[in-house]
């Protein structure tokens, strides 16, 4: 059941709603059945890091996981937006040198640690900043790494152009059932390109993922993979505290979400089989957290209780006293319903 309602988001500050954020959300079943809707989900969006998984497919399937040895850690890594933490810094470093390259080898840029007392103990060390603690740097080293197997330049794997680029838009375009000849280009903030596709598409592409029983057998034993190794180490798909890592780690075998910039969030819910996405039209993270973990409830696969220890900390002042909350409005679930 669809429902033309946008997904509504609030900022409470005492008893006042100070903040609201609105967005769309689709659910999915395989064969293009709309399974529950809020807003508009034909307006094309932009996946950003939300499809990492998608795009960590050619990683398994073509044989570079096994041929290097890779475990559910890399395969995690290869999905993440991470923090940039000690673990996850090293892990891509050690990954990197497995398969013969190195940091300069990556073409992700540099940002700081995203984890504010890892960014202080970072600044503390005098360490140098490199590609390793970008937070898709794990993204990056899969595709090196899928790279390297195939015999592919390493030096422009996130031109456009180049076959790294080119396999992930045909799988992107398989899963999601939709022509991208066409779509909205834009450059990811790593430098990759990024389409634009109608938000449902972008849900049945999870759906595809969370039920790939009309994919190559190849294709579907890869993202089974995936899956359960985003499950297995969901440390790596994320870090310390995150949304991710906490949703991925409770609901083993259930779930499986990632997150992506400016309010996208997607999740493949395989017991289901079905596939979400949402995007929070003023790009918001702390709203598109609430949200998602709002429709997994909706759908039964997240408590009441799971859900209070899920979503976004109370509003708090400087001093530590709660003054307000982030939530979803009262209204928008009860309108569309599986």
């Amino acid at each position: 059941m669809s429902s033309d309602k946008p997904i509504v988001i609030e900022v409470t500050r005492g008893a006042m709603i100070e903040s609201r954020h609105v967005g769309a959300g689709a659910v999915m079943k395989i064969d293009g059945t709309v399974a529950a809707s809020w807003g508009d989900i034909d307006s094309p969006v932009m996946a950003r890091s939300a499809i990492k998984p998608l795009q960590a497919i050619p990683l398994v399937e073509s044989g570079a996981a096994e041929r290097f040895g890779l475990a559910d850690m890399h395969l995690s890594l290869a999905c993440a937006s991470h923090n940039g933490e000690p673990r996850h810094v090293e892990a891509v470093r050690a990954w990197l040198t497995r398969v013969g390259l190195s940091e300069d080898d990556l073409e992700c840029g540099a940002h700081a640690p995203g984890r504010l007392p890892v960014y202080e103990a970072f600044l503390r060390s005098g360490a140098e900043l490199t590609a390793a603690f970008n937070n898709c740097s794990g993204k990056h080293t899969g595709f090196l790494t899928t790279a390297v197997h195939k015999g592919e330049p390493t030096r422009g794997y996130i031109r456009r152009d180049h076959p790294v680029q080119q396999r992930l838009l045909g799988i992107y375009e398989q899963l999601a059932q939709c022509d991208l000849s066409r779509a909205p280009v834009g450059t990811d903030g790593c430098g990759i390109p990024t389409v634009g596709v109608p938000l449902r598409h972008m849900a049945l592409a999870m759906a595809n993922m969370a039920n790939p029983a009309r994919l190559p057998e190849a294709r579907a034993t890869a993202i089974r993979r995936i899956r359960a190794a985003m499950n297995a180490e969901p440390f790596y798909m994320a870090g310390t505290g995150r949304f991710c890592t906490r949703i991925n780690g409770t609901l083993a075998g259930v779930a499986q979400i990632k997150t992506g910039a400016e309010g996208v969030y997607c999740a493949m819910l395989p017991t289901l089989g079905l596939g979400v996405a949402l995007k929070i039209w003023d790009g918001t993270a702390r709203a598109s957290e609430v949200a998602m973990a709002a429709i997994l409830r909706h759908l039964g696969v997240l408590s009441d209780a799971q859900f209070d220890a899920a979503v976004t900390p109370p509003v708090l002042n400087v001093v530590g006293l709660k003054v307000g909350d982030i939530r979803p409005a009262a209204s928008w679930l009860g309108a569309a319903s599986r």
